[in-house]
């Protein structure tokens, strides 16, 4: 059975996120992963899974080793996706602090 994963959920876990930092900054084996964590190796495991069903991270066999690696293009859809929030709030912001350079407040 093949279970459609989402995305955003797969990255609301926080050690799913400590994943995808890691992972990063250079591509590293399960046991290097799971090292950098104090949870059993297997929940490593099945985060990894995750991460990997939701196409976050890519799989390369390099002899004995499965080595994991960040997909740019995936992150890229979710920065695309988060992007219109993030300037709206940007922009809402902004003309708040402009009010705030204006504001004066009354004196009793």
């Amino acid at each position: 059975m093949n279970l459609r994963r989402d995305v955003f959920q797969a990255i609301a876990d926080p050690t799913r996120r400590a994943i995808l930092l890691l992972v990063a900054s250079q591509a590293m084996s399960a046991g290097a992963i799971a090292a950098n964590f104090d949870t059993a190796r297997p929940t490593v495991s099945k985060h990894l899974q995750i991460l990997t069903e939701c196409e976050l991270l890519e799989q390369v066999q390099q002899g004995r080793e499965v080595i994991y690696h960040l997909n740019p293009l995936k992150m890229k859809e979710i920065a695309d996706f988060i992007e219109p929030f993030r300037q709206m709030w940007d922009d809402r912001f902004n003309k708040l602090e402009a009010i705030m350079k204006n504001y004066t407040p009354k004196k009793k």
